[in-house]
C-alpha cells in the first residue's frame, strides 16, 4: 500500500474525535526557574486536549533564555524563508497503554449511529492494522498492538507547534501512530519525526534576547550637528543559550541554540541625520563591545559608531532604533550541530534634538 492509502487511513483517524479525549500540546505548563542569564526562564510543554486528531504527549523542556509564558521569543529571523517546524513525531504511549487508548476509541466510534461507508472501512482498516498485522509498503502491521514488546519502544504520533499559526501548516504531520524500539531511529519515512534540529530549530522560536538599550553621549538629548556616540559594553552585551531538551523512556535528545552578537544598527528615525560609519552598522570589536565609550576630549573626533542630527526635533522626538544581529547556531545529542539564520532583535529610544541657541552680546 502507497502512502496515498496511508493517509486515507489518517482520514479515518479523525473519526475517533467522536468519542476520544485525545492529546496535543496546545496548552505548555509553566514553571518558573532561572535562565542562563536572568532572562526569561524554564518551561515545560506537557499534554492537553482539543478533539482535533491524535497527538503526541512527550514533554519538551524549555530552559535558558527562554520566553516565559510558553509563548514564542523575540528574535527575528534575518531569513524570511526560514520557519520554525509546524508539526513534528515524538514519542506517544507504550504498547500497552497505546492498546487501551486505541482500541477503546476505535470500538467507540465504530458504534457511534451512522458510522459506515469510507469512514467505517477506514477504521476496520485501521483496526487490523494495529490487531491482525495489517500492513502495506514500509509500513509494517501490528499484533495486538506490539504488547509482548511493551517496555521495549514507543508507538510514536504527531505534536502541532502551538506558535505555528496556519492550521493547514499545523495538522500536515498526519501520518497514524507507528512503532520505534528504544534506542532505534524511526523509520525514515517519517521525516518530520523529532531530532536534535528540530530541538533546535524549536529553541530559535522560543529564545528570548536581552533588551539592551544603547550608550548615548549625549543621552537623550542632543544639538543639532553634534556627533552622538553609540557603544554597548560586553559585560552587558554577551551571548545567550537556549535549550530544548526531549527524555522519556529508551529515548533522550537534547540541543542547545547559542546566539553571539556581532553587530549593531542605528537607524536615526528621520533622513536629516547622518550615521557612522555610513551604512549605520556597527561591527563587533575584538573584545567583545561595540562602538566606543566617549570620554573628555573626543568632542571634536568622529565616533567610530555613533550619529548626527542634521534638524531639531521641535517639539517632538526621534524615535532612534538600534537593532542588533545575533549569529545562531546550535549542537546537540550526539555531536550533531550546524549553523542557523542569523536574529534580529531591536528597541526604540526617544531623542530630542535641540537647535544650538545663538548668544547674542
Amino acid at each position: 500500500m502507497t502512502r496515498y492509502r496511508r493517509t486515507a487511513l489518517s482520514a479515518g483517524i479523525a473519526t475517533l474525535t467522536l468519542a476520544f479525549s485525545i492529546l496535543t500540546l496546545a496548552e505548555p505548563a509553566y514553571s518558573a526557574e532561572p535562565s542562563a542569564n536572568g532572562n526569561g526562564s524554564g518551561k515545560d510543554e506537557s499534554g492537553g486536549s482539543d478533539n482535533t486528531g491524535i497527538y503526541a504527549a512527550a514533554k519538551i523542556q524549555y530552559s535558558g533564555s527562554v520566553a516565559k509564558g510558553g509563548g514564542a521569543g523575540n528574535v527575528t529571523s534575518s531569513d524570511v524563508n526560514w520557519t520554525p517546524p509546524p508539526c513534528w513525531y515524538a514519542p506517544y504511549l507504550g504498547a500497552k497503554d497505546f492498546k487501551k487508548k486505541m482500541s477503546e476509541s476505535i470500538d467507540s466510534a465504530m458504534n457511534t449511529p451512522g458510522m459506515g461507508g469510507t469512514a467505517g472501512a477506514a477504521l476496520g482498516e485501521l483496526q487490523r492494522h494495529y490487531e491482525d498485522d495489517y500492513g502495506w509498503t514500509d509500513t509494517p502491521g501490528y499484533k495486538d498492538y506490539n504488547v509482548d514488546k511493551d517496555g521495549e519502544g514507543m508507538f510514536w504520533a504527531a505534536v502541532e507547534n502551538p506558535d505555528e499559526p496556519d492550521v493547514l501548516k499545523r495538522s500536515s504531520c498526519n501520518d497514524i501512530p507507528f512503532w520505534v524500539d528504544n534506542g532505534e531511529a524511526p523509520p525514515p519515512q517519517y521525516e518530520e519525526a523529532i531530532t536534535p534540529e528540530i530541538l533546535a530549530a524549536l529553541a530559535y522560536q522560543h529564545m528570548e534576547l536581552p533588551a539592551t538599550e544603547v550608550t548615548l553621549a549625549p543621552e537623550a538629548v542632543t544639538k543639532v550637528n553634534l556627533a552622538t556616540w553609540a557603544w554597548l559594553d560586553k559585560a552587558v552585551f554577551d551571548e545567550v543559550q537556549a535549550t530544548a531538551a526531549l527524555n522519556v523512556p529508551g529515548f533522550n535528545i537534547q540541543a542547545t541554540t547559542t546566539a553571539k552578537p556581532v553587530s549593531l544598527k542605528l537607524e536615526p528615525g528621520t533622513d536629516d541625520a547622518q550615521t557612522y560609519p555610513a551604512s549605520g552598522e556597527c561591527t563587533i570589536n575584538a573584545d567583545g563591545s561595540i562602538g566606543e565609550p566617549w570620554a573628555k576630549g573626543k568632542s571634536d573626533e568622529t565616533p567610530p559608531c555613533g550619529l548626527k542630527y542634521l534638524r531639531s526635533s521641535g517639539d517632538g522626538t526621534y524615535k532612534l532604533r538600534a537593532t542588533i544581529t545575533w549569529e545562531i547556531n546550535w549542537t546537540g545529542t550526539g555531536g550533531a550541530g550546524g549553523d542557523l539564520p542569523n536574529g534580529t532583535f531591536g528597541a526604540t529610544q526617544d531623542i530630542t534634538v535641540q537647535e544650538i541657541q545663538a548668544v547674542n552680546r
